[in-house]
């Protein structure tokens, strides 16, 4: 039986937290697109249509909650994380609110990555 690979998109403009995110999604048998800002990611999740999404918040042209906002308006099911090291509870509430499923706050453990692509993945088969 050939299992589909989880796709993901991640978004960061960090180039290096793109990076180190991707090897560990790799390491976990996940397909990886990126994107640098919040428009380039929701043009590429309309694209790709993937499983999950990590987002930043804080990001240049547009930010990760309108980025969010827009993602679930084209898929309202969309699962999307968002990752951010301004852990300011107003965010987290704003982006709980516009529909993401999680909230980590970076720097991220390999634990928290796995139980959410874990919960996505069982979600699939469910």
């Amino acid at each position: 039986m050939i299992t589909e690979k989880t796709k993901i998109l991640i978004c960061d403009d960090s180039s290096l937290i793109r990076k180190q995110l991707k090897d560990l999604l790799t390491k976990m048998d996940c397909e990886v697109v990126e994107a640098v800002n919040g428009q380039q990611v929701v043009n590429v999740f309309k694209e790709i249509q993937p499983d999950l999404v990590f987002m930043d918040i804080v990001m240049p042209e547009v930010d990760g909650l309108e980025a969010l906002r827009n993602i679930r308006e084209y898929k309202q099911d969309a699962k999307v994380v968002m990752l951010s090291s301004v852990g300011t509870s107003t965010k987290l509430i704003q982006a709980l609110k516009y529909g993401a499923m999680d909230f980590i706050q970076k720097p991220y453990t390999t634990e928290q990555v796995l139980k959410v692509v874990t919960d996505v993945r069982q979600s699939k088969l469910a």
